[in-house]
């Protein structure tokens, strides 16, 4: 079965390092969390807020071995007024036998208050 791993991280300051360092950090602790191996990944799509330019994300993906011929895709999200700033998301579709609700999304740094009753915090407490 195909499953979407859902995830997001927000960033103090719009630099490149930290960019690819947060989005290294999230991808891994996704992969950590609901034991992903690359050869199961369909593919990877990150969205960013506009407020953050100074990198592309997926860069971060080439960092974890193994991960080179997954297909990996940025895009902007919607500037809804009011939305959380400097904001990653990664929506990464993966082949499991887990039921949806076996799924741990990662949601950290400010973005764990987007989705707290899906975010590994409230799965760890289960």
């Amino acid at each position: 079965m195909i499953r979407g791993i859902r995830g997001a991280i927000t960033v103090e300051r719009n630099e490149a390092g930290e960019i690819i360092a947060a989005t290294e950090t999230l991808l891994r602790e996704m992969v950590r969390a609901n034991d992903v191996a690359a050869h199961d990944v369909s593919f990877v799509l990150i969205s960013v807020t506009d407020d953050i330019t100074a990198a592309f994300p997926a860069q971060a993906l080439r960092r974890l071995d193994g991960w080179t011929y997954v297909p990996v895709m940025c895009t902007r999200e919607i500037p809804v007024p009011g939305s959380l700033p400097r904001c990653i998301r990664v929506m990464m579709t993966v082949e499991t036998d887990k039921r949806q609700d076996e799924i741990c999304h990662v949601y950290l740094k400010d973005a764990a208050m987007l989705r707290p009753d899906l975010s590994l915090t409230k799965k760890t407490e289960m």
